[in-house]
């Protein structure tokens, strides 16, 4: 049985592009996790751009999916910022997630404070312009 899941965690961290979706939530011991189905997280990880946004309180219980890899069956590692690998889910439609300084004119994709005025960006959720 060891055997078999082994093989098959070897095999789901080479599949490129796996999602998954549940509510982001926080672990017991407040990682970042993704609620899956009752009381079953999923841990995720990412570069440290990716885990700004996976803190980020003003998402936390939203319907989210994320993109990338598992690393064990409840640990996924999310593909990097710049491949837009996670999505919040909300009136039928698959969001990106960006932030914006309604100052400056300024977008990113992780929170922080504008690096032009210094305001703390705006959450702006909003639709992928890709087809």
């Amino acid at each position: 049985m060891a055997g078999l899941l082994s093989r098959a965690l070897s095999w789901a961290a080479n599949v490129p592009g796996l999602s998954i979706r549940g509510r982001l939530a926080r672990s017991p011991d407040q990682k970042p996790a993704l609620e899956v189905s009752p009381n079953k997280l999923v841990y995720l990880d990412g570069d440290q751009a990716t885990v700004g946004v996976l803190n980020d309180k003003r998402l936390w219980g939203t319907d989210f999916e994320v993109i990338g890899h598992f690393n064990s069956p409840d640990h996924f590692e999310i593909d990097r910022i710049h491949t837009r690998s996670m999505f919040v889910h909300k009136d039928g439609k698959r969001l990106m997630i960006t932030y914006w300084c309604d100052v400056c004119y300024i977008r990113t994709y992780t929170p922080g404070t504008c690096v032009c005025c210094q305001k703390y960006t705006d959450l702006d959720l909003r639709e992928s312009d890709e087809p």
